[in-house]
């Protein structure tokens, strides 16, 4: 399962700040954020997820599923975009500020 884990690097090896749950010569892929990147990276993440642009796998959010009657007017309100732009059927949608 994917984990996400604060280290240091020091003297030419990563050491965890934290135990983790890995066999003694496991090998793993890393991807190396520094600490601001990965802020930075959250920051983003999670303006997209409240946004309603991006959710997060099943299990790691906080988004209810939409129901099928739910499913269903969004296919229908999406379906009407074809004939317009999708801008201006959200704008529709919105209806008067």
């Amino acid at each position: 399962m994917p984990e996400v884990i604060t280290a240091i690097y020091e003297n030419g090896v990563l050491r965890p700040l934290a135990p983790i749950a890995l066999a003694e010569h496991q090998t793993v892929r890393l991807q190396i954020l520094s600490i601001q990147e990965a802020e930075h990276a959250d920051y983003i993440f999670q303006t997209l997820n409240e946004a309603g642009i991006l959710t997060s796998p099943k299990g790691f959010s906080k988004l209810e599923p939409l129901t099928d009657e739910e499913q269903r007017e969004l296919a229908k309100t999406l379906g009407k975009a074809a004939k317009k732009p999708l801008s201006e059927t959200i704008i529709e949608d919105r209806g008067e500020w």
